[in-house]
């Protein structure tokens, strides 16, 4: 199976988009109380019994069940007869919320993450419609639940021979958007090892250097802009907070944060095919980004996305046959390309490579990107071997490959 996510800016009526709005209030106060469900009857277990808090101690008998998805699906069920608000909202929806909600708390359970979260007004975005029935889409029309039949921006077309599975609805600063699930009983072969080689390393002074010697530039997305960010937010807190002014100041803040994540975003898109079009092998290298966001370039390391970027690329280079694969980034600095001399540790204001023991000299981050594409090819030698083009490991890492 293949599944395609495909984007596009709807233009719903102001009754459309006042309809969404009362349903995302209700999927908010849905994943509240039955976040708030959970919450008790794990409070009300968090301590022995013989040793209970003097001060507050939640009463569940001990019979009582943990609260589930299934439990709490059926308690929605029986809330909607009563609750006119609840029985207004389209039930798949409102279950989709429950389902999210358990996802959440088995990523706590299973990944670490944090404990969720209870959602202020405005937080709840996004509606996921799981099912739109039988032929939902007529030319730029797409038949929502709730709403009827929505015009949208046929940015590009849907493919043929993919079915739609699910929509999702979301709000954003700019507007209103439906993210459509496509499907198609389609099989994609694994991307074997061909063509020409080049490896990158991912930095902060160049956003990304190549084992061609090119450099990219690291743009500054949200340090040019952050002064107007600034001054933005500081308008917003000298507003009354729920006036219209104040609402107008805090569209115009989330406004700048998407147009920021919009333009990063197009950057990585643009790189990322800019990559794959005179090579036949990309290899990167596979670090720890988390750890990178915690120290002291976490604000210039977040505005780079880098982790992101490589996501991107993966991405393209399966949509454009490209070989894509991580490899291990230790020591990738303090290794001599040429002659595979260990130089011992560098500091990080010390940009030029030069090997003591061979007299290779390069730019720092060039260097590493030659040692990532040498370590990338020694892993899938044999398997260039079997292609039938004639290419060995020796004659890829001998060969120069094209500049990007």
């Amino acid at each position: 199976m293949l599944n395609l996510t495909y984007t596009y800016r709807l233009k719903l009526t102001q009754q459309q988009s006042q309809t969404y709005e009362a349903w995302l209030e209700t999927s908010r106060r849905v994943w509240n109380f039955a976040l708030a469900q959970r919450k008790d009857w794990y409070s009300s277990r968090s301590c022995r019994i013989d040793a209970c808090s003097r001060f507050r101690e939640y009463i569940i008998p001990a019979g009582a069940p943990r609260p589930t998805f299934a439990s709490q699906c059926k308690a929605l069920t029986q809330a909607r007869k009563t609750n006119p608000d609840l029985n207004a909202a389209h039930s798949q929806m409102l279950q989709q919320v429950l389902r999210r909600l358990e996802k959440a708390f088995i990523g706590m359970w299973e990944t670490g993450r944090g404990f969720p979260r209870f959602k202020k007004q405005g937080r709840m975005r996004s509606l996921l419609f799981p099912q739109l029935g039988i032929n939902p889409y007529l030319g730029n029309q797409i038949k929502l639940p709730g709403i009827g039949w929505v015009k949208m921006h046929l940015s590009r077309p849907l493919p043929d021979g993919f079915a739609v599975k699910q929509a999702q609805v979301v709000k954003q600063a700019s507007g209103w958007y439906v993210m459509l699930t496509l499907q198609a009983d389609i099989q994609i072969p694994d991307v074997m090892p061909h063509g020409q080689a080049v490896g990158i390393d991912l930095g902060l002074k160049s956003f990304l250097a190549t084992s061609t010697g090119e450099q990219v530039v690291r743009p500054r997305f949200f340090v040019d802009l952050q002064r107007k960010l600034r001054l933005l937010q500081q308008r917003a807190s000298h507003k009354v907070k729920g006036s219209n002014n104040w609402r107008k100041a805090i569209a115009l803040v989330a406004r700048l944060h998407e147009q920021i994540h919009d333009t990063r975003k197009d950057f990585h898109f643009k790189l990322a095919h800019q990559l794959c079009n005179q090579v036949g092998i990309i290899f990167a290298e596979d670090l720890n980004f988390k750890a990178w966001a915690k120290g002291m370039f976490s604000k210039h390391t977040l505005d780079a996305g880098e982790e992101a970027f490589l996501s991107i690329l993966e991405w393209v280079s399966k949509k454009r046959g490209v070989y894509f694969a991580l490899v291990n980034p230790n020591g990738t600095s303090q290794i001599c390309p040429n002659c595979n001399h260990h130089t011992g540790k560098k500091d990080l204001s010390e940009r030029v490579h030069h090997c003591g023991e061979c007299g290779y000299t390069t730019d720092r981050d060039v260097a590493a990107a030659q040692v990532v594409m040498q370590r990338g090819l020694a892993a899938v030698g044999h398997t260039v071997k079997m292609l039938g083009e004639g290419l060995s490991t020796s004659s890829l890492l001998t060969q120069e490959s094209p500049r990007l």
